[in-house]
């Protein structure tokens, strides 16, 4: 069975969120339980590129409108993800430095889906599976079944994978005179609310969509910024699969960017080591339990309360607890963040920015991470936190709802239900009385090391889906 997946993300290329966590993982997963997987993005100008070598494998050109596009594609070398990367290269358009935030991103996007099908169809290359990671790939289930040049495809099964359904690509109508030429009585599946809408056109022509838990495919169905009712309607073609880690780069007992290797058996003074490190650079006491937060600071993580919980934890605290934040975004939350480190000079640290190595660090050295989630459609870092025995603290919703369980119900973490300032300081109340106790804390640390979120299962669900649709 071929597969390719299609995405603008995959870790260690290009990195902005989980969706490149994902991309990174499955495919290899997928190849090992022997299936022919391979990734396909646009090429972007950073250090995995710089330092790796690559082929061009083919070469073309296509209109987009009236503008003549020449494109590349350049396949890494040696395979070293675990996978066949490809990267496709259109000089002005892919050829840059970051993934995101660029004023013509709906050029880019279009210009990468039509770049790929023009080569597969140029190398006659049929996969059986196109399987599409978020609305910037959104529109290739449409044309390969309604587009004049590529319904050669109409027979190839297409995946779409939710990954964040808050984010959907809306263009206007006048970008549809750059996609490739398409039946025009079909141009209410690209149409939503008067807008070209990527994600809402996946969803209609998708063979099957999937979301990356089943607790948010259940969401989207209430909550989904205008789409709940098509996510509702077309359920019948939905599927739930919770996201998994890649137990090869996040694993305690392996990990070479974390100072002192642990496993079960050694996890107490392990993590006692990474402790005594971390707080040594950032002028914490090693004595004190750890809570952290690792993320982005933005809105749907909860982070607008995160200066909140930081003002009432250290002073109701009062010396017996250590906060660590690492994190970058939104320039006001930023900011608030920054001045806490002015107030508090005892029992805070802030590191602002993006530091994969460094992340790994704080995960190895906690006690607690907090996750305070207005959406959180999987959510990994608490499966990473579950690994490394760092015990989450988290709001009830989506993945979070479906990866941790209560410790008054007999799991290994902690939870609140609303993104209240109250709600999220009382589960850390709850969480630090529970783990002053030795017992307990190694108790829950043998628990949420025990557990298995490790991509194999997940992508053995993926497999069943794509054999499904292939029958």
């Amino acid at each position: 069975m071929k597969v390719f997946h299609l995405s603008v993300e995959c870790f260690p290329v290009a990195k902005v969120g989980g969706l490149a966590d994902v991309v990174g993982a499955l495919p290899k997963y997928q190849r090992e339980m022997g299936i022919d997987a391979s990734v396909i993005m646009p090429y972007f100008q950073r250090k995995f590129v710089r330092d790796h070598d690559f082929d061009v494998v083919a070469k073309g050109d296509f209109y987009q409108g009236s503008i003549l596009l020449n494109y590349e594609v350049l396949k890494e070398k040696q395979d070293t993800l675990g996978f066949p990367l490809y990267l496709i290269r259109i000089p002005g358009l892919l050829d840059r430095e970051e993934v995101y935030c660029y004023a013509d991103e709906a050029d880019q996007w279009i210009a990468f889906q039509h770049a790929f099908l023009h080569y597969i169809k140029s190398n006659s290359i049929f996969p059986d599976i196109i399987h599409c990671h978020d609305h910037h790939v959104g529109l290739i289930p449409f044309l390969i079944q309604h587009s004049i040049d590529y319904k050669v495809f109409d027979k190839v099964k297409t995946v779409f994978t939710v990954h964040n359904g808050q984010y959907q690509g809306w263009m206007n109508w006048n970008k549809g005179i750059i996609l490739p030429a398409f039946d025009t009585w079909k141009w209410g599946l690209l149409d939503w609310d008067g807008l070209i809408n990527p994600l809402a056109t996946a969803i209609k022509c998708c063979d099957a969509y999937t979301t990356v838990s089943e607790g948010y495919l259940t969401e989207l169905f209430q909550d989904a910024n205008g789409l709940q009712n098509l996510f509702y309607d077309e359920r019948n073609k939905a599927i739930g699969i919770v996201n998994g880690i890649d137990t090869a780069y996040w694993d305690p007992a392996i990990d070479t960017q974390i100072k002192v290797n642990y496993e079960l058996g050694t996890v107490e003074d392990g993590k006692q080591k990474n402790k005594e490190m971390l707080c040594s650079t950032y002028g914490l006491d090693p004595t004190l339990p750890l809570l952290s937060f690792i993320g982005r600071f933005a809105g749907e993580k909860g982070a607008d309360i995160l200066p909140e919980i930081v003002e009432e934890l250290i002073p109701e605290q009062s010396g017996k607890l250590n906060i660590f934040i690492l994190g970058s975004g939104d320039p006001e939350i930023q900011a608030q963040i920054a001045e806490l480190t002015d107030r508090f000079e005892q029992g805070l640290a802030v590191y602002l920015g993006y530091n994969e190595e460094l992340a790994h660090q704080v995960y190895a050295a906690s006690d607690l991470l907090i996750m305070p989630s207005r959406v959180e459609p999987c959510g990994l870092n608490q499966l990473y936190a579950l690994k490394y025995g760092t015990i989450p603290v988290v709001r009830n919703i989506g993945g979070l709802k479906d990866t941790v369980i209560d410790v008054k119900d007999g799991g290994y973490g902690f939870k609140f239900e609303e993104v209240v300032v109250d709600q999220a300081v009382e589960a850390v109340d709850r969480a630090l009385s529970f783990i002053s106790n030795s017992e307990n804390l190694n108790q829950l640390r043998e628990k949420s090391m025990n557990l298995d979120f490790s991509w194999g299962k997940s992508a053995g669900k993926y497999i069943e889906l794509y054999n499904h649709l292939l029958k």
